[in-house]
């Protein structure tokens, strides 16, 4: 099974406005995800709009997403719902480096695509990026590997503060598609937003 990390280089969906306006989408808090989530957990991970830019296809049944939050979410080194009123509607992660590369980690993320376009990926990343490297103090910089098609992903990390470095051409094989992606990061060093 490939992993929710894998695929997260790609997450966050192109942005379109559908569902509730009368939530208050800026209280969204970050929180671990167990196994008591798995019907929520199973919206997003189920829906093709989510898993478009994804290398993970679709979840058909529950014990794959059960699996999933077993093997993978829970022993995680930073893996978090992303939650409004403590319900998980996304989840957003950085995957460690090591060796050489440990002064780096990797944001991946994903949400339920009734809550794109209300702000609330760009809010869950600028959490992360104003608490992972105080978490994790050997964290010099944080990237984020975008589809050059998904201008929404492109949209939240630059929202956020983050340096679009650059196109990494023909990249990665997705869905039997080479595809071009757009390499981006954040510093330690950098302002927060």
């Amino acid at each position: 099974m490939e992993t929710l990390e894998e695929g997260n280089r790609q997450l966050a969906q192109p942005e379109s406005i559908e569902g509730s306006n009368d939530e208050d989408f800026s209280k969204i808090s970050l929180r671990h995800l167990d196994l008591s989530d798995i019907d929520d957990f199973m919206v997003w991970v189920s829906d093709e709009k989510v898993s478009r830019f994804c290398i993970w296809n679709p979840y058909s049944d529950k014990e794959e997403g059960i699996n999933f939050i077993k093997n993978v979410v829970i022993p995680h080194p930073w893996y978090r719902a992303i939650c409004l009123n403590n319900r998980p509607i996304g989840a957003i992660s950085v995957m460690p480096n090591s060796g050489k590369y440990r002064c780096k980690g990797e944001l991946g993320y994903a949400l339920g695509s009734n809550y794109w376009g209300k702000g609330i990926m760009t809010r869950a990343v600028k959490l992360v990026a104003g608490s992972i490297f105080t978490e994790w103090p050997h964290l010099e910089r944080l990237d984020a590997l975008v589809d050059v098609e998904n201008v929404g992903s492109q949209r939240v990390l630059e929202k956020a503060g983050f340096t679009r470095e650059g196109v990494l051409r023909k990249y990665f094989v997705l869905k039997g598609r080479t595809r071009d992606m757009v390499m981006f990061s954040l510093l330690s060093t950098d302002p927060q937003t």
